[in-house]
């Protein structure tokens, strides 16, 4: 996949970032998937030659620029985030409200900061995924759609400095509906489908078809893929696949 190059996706033991990482290296890699979770990772690239793992925090503030200057990536795919406590405002403190800040907002910073510093070659890209809560909020998980929203603003503005600064490095952020078929949605469909005095079944019927890990690893290929002159500063991404935000 020289197209593509050598792809770092942080985020990779579970959920989306795992059949990300799983459809790059299905492809043909390299790709070195990054998360704490060693026993995840060793799964995951037992069933892929292409893929190298690397646990660490990614958050940690060095990781990213260690990394970086490690692989030298074409394509860096920052996924890694933390799940909500699925309860309504009133049944929050500050600690359960804030953790997406902590973890979510953390993580993406210091992996957007350091491509800009390195710089990453030119004809890169990098693509943060935020979440379809950034459009369209979740009352039910804290402060997750305010951390996702910021996810998106900090890719843009990333993508402003270096379009300043002349580095040929394309940014942008990808927004994923909520899905019953990962780790992170699943507690939030129960909780949503409960206020709603439904059953999850009821509940995810009335979403349309769901976003599994397979589906959105197609869809980053596309984007990596995709001219970097042509790509969107946001996608939403669902069942039916890429569309571009305004």
């Amino acid at each position: 996949m020289s197209d593509v190059g050598t792809t770092i996706v942080v985020g990779a033991s579970r959920g989306l970032g795992r059949g990300i990482a799983r459809a790059f290296g299905d492809a043909g890699g390299p790709v070195v998937a990054v998360a704490r979770s060693g026993a995840a990772l060793a799964e995951l690239a037992a069933g892929c030659a292409n893929i190298q793992i690397e646990v660490a925090d990614a958050a940690q503030g060095s990781a990213a620029g260690f990394l970086l200057d490690r692989y030298d990536p074409r394509t860096l795919i920052v996924v890694a985030g933390a799940t909500p406590l699925p309860r309504p405002l009133p049944l929050h403190t500050w600690e359960t409200f804030s953790v997406n800040w902590e973890a979510d907002v953390k993580i993406a910073f210091p992996w957007l900061r350091e491509a800009l510093l390195k710089p990453l070659r030119p004809g890169s890209r990098v693509i943060v995924i935020s979440s379809g809560a950034a459009v369209a909020g979740s009352p039910l998980s804290g402060g997750y759609a305010g951390a996702k929203a910021t996810q998106r603003f900090i890719t843009g503005y990333a993508r402003d400095e270096a379009e300043r600064a002349g580095l040929d490095i394309a940014f942008t952020a990808v927004l994923p509906k909520i899905t019953p078929l990962t780790d992170l949605g699943r507690p939030a469909v129960l909780a949503y489908a409960a206020r709603g005095g439904q059953t999850e079944d009821e509940y995810v019927r009335s979403m349309g078809e769901p976003l599994t890990p397979e589906m959105a690893g197609t869809a980053l290929l596309e984007l990596a893929r995709a001219d970097v002159g042509g790509l969107a500063p946001g996608y939403l991404l669902t069942g039916a696949g890429l569309q571009k935000l305004p």
